[in-house]
């Protein structure tokens, strides 16, 4: 477990205190996938790295495992780094080397035996789909495989924590997909704890469990990515959501003043996504629908569906009683 306790972070500079994170409490359960998503500037880089204490505190504590990260000397943070990998968006893979000489390179420094960094490192290779690749450098490779390389390297130690410091923004769509699966493997079977920064809420919806959202180094909103991606409250998570929705939230409100009626949000969450509701609504209270906006996709596993709609007609109160119901989640934008 990881937990920030009113840790805050500033710089000086030209004799003024300047901060990056405001002092903010969280916590990051052992095991979970979380996001930390943010604008450039907003802190989320200094965040991640006061968990390895490549940046200090400047106030507060961060806790790993109960062990004040703040307090560690210099064989307790090389103990504490041991523990957690990190993989960076520049890959910082040694040009010089190999990718096996690469991945190698922390068990080296380990004072790991030959016969056993060998091993590791077939392994390693194996699991991040690599094999053919081991004697290639780094200039040979594609940005998604010098990606994989880093995460082979990051695994080498046996960490308990993975910190992903917007490890796909370098990558194109398909290749931050594979990424993003390999990662999603990686915490299912091996149980790492996984902190993965982005600018991207898709990346986010793809394969966390929780969030976080900072915006000017203070931490506006977090909770289960399901309940922030469905139902934002900050304008910065709304922002972020409809980027990754492709809304253009202003040409969609001058659209709707033309349409008639009233309307609404609906939120479809698990295996009520497929359910035939709007028809049954429709015939149960006798209001005419119409589709604005949706959208139908997954939240990590687990389905979910989105629709913009206007009730026209019939009894819009007895169709809002019936998606209540349902268990669907109405948010009425026009009455």
């Amino acid at each position: 477990m990881i937990e920030f306790q009113q840790a805050s972070k500033s710089y000086r500079s030209a004799g003024q205190d300047s901060a990056a994170l405001q002092p903010l409490d969280l916590r990051i359960e052992a095991g979970e996938v979380f996001g930390i998503i943010g604008h450039s500037g907003a802190g989320k880089s200094t965040l991640l790295r006061l968990i390895n204490r490549l940046e200090q505190v400047s106030g507060g504590r961060v806790l790993v495992d109960g062990e004040d990260v703040t307090a560690l000397d210099a064989d307790g943070l090389r103990a504490l780094r041991r523990r957690v990998g990190m993989i960076f968006q520049h890959f910082n893979l040694l040009s010089s080397k190999t990718v096996a000489a690469n991945i190698a390179f922390p068990l080296e420094l380990a004072g790991v035996a030959r016969a056993q960094v060998s091993a590791r490192v077939d392994e390693l290779l194996a699991r991040v789909g690599l094999n053919d690749q081991a004697h290639k450098y780094p200039a040979q490779l594609s940005g998604g495989q010098k990606q994989r390389v880093g995460i082979a390297r990051a695994l080498a130690t046996g960490p308990k924590i993975l910190l992903c410091d917007e490890a796909t923004s370098a990558l194109d769509p398909q290749t931050t997909a594979s990424v993003l699966q390999l990662l999603d493997g990686i915490n299912r079977e091996l149980g790492l704890t996984i902190v993965l920064i982005t600018h991207e809420m898709d990346v986010i919806r793809r394969v966390c469990d929780r969030v976080a959202v900072l915006d000017a180094g203070a931490l506006v909103e977090s909770g289960p990515v399901g309940e922030v991606f469905l139902h934002p409250r900050h304008s910065t998570t709304r922002r972020f959501v409809a980027e990754a929705e492709h809304l253009d939230e202003g040409e969609l409100h001058r659209d709707m003043a033309a349409v008639p009626g009233r309307i609404l949000r609906l939120s479809f969450f698990g295996e009520k996504t497929y359910e035939p509701l709007l028809g049954r609504v429709a015939r149960e209270s006798g209001v005419d629908y119409n589709i604005l906006a949706g959208r139908i996709d997954r939240i990590k596993d687990t389905p979910y569906g989105q629709l913009t709609v206007s009730l026209v007609g019939g009894d819009a109160e007895l169709a809002l009683a019936a998606f209540a119901r349902a268990g669907v989640h109405v948010e009425e934008v026009r009455r």
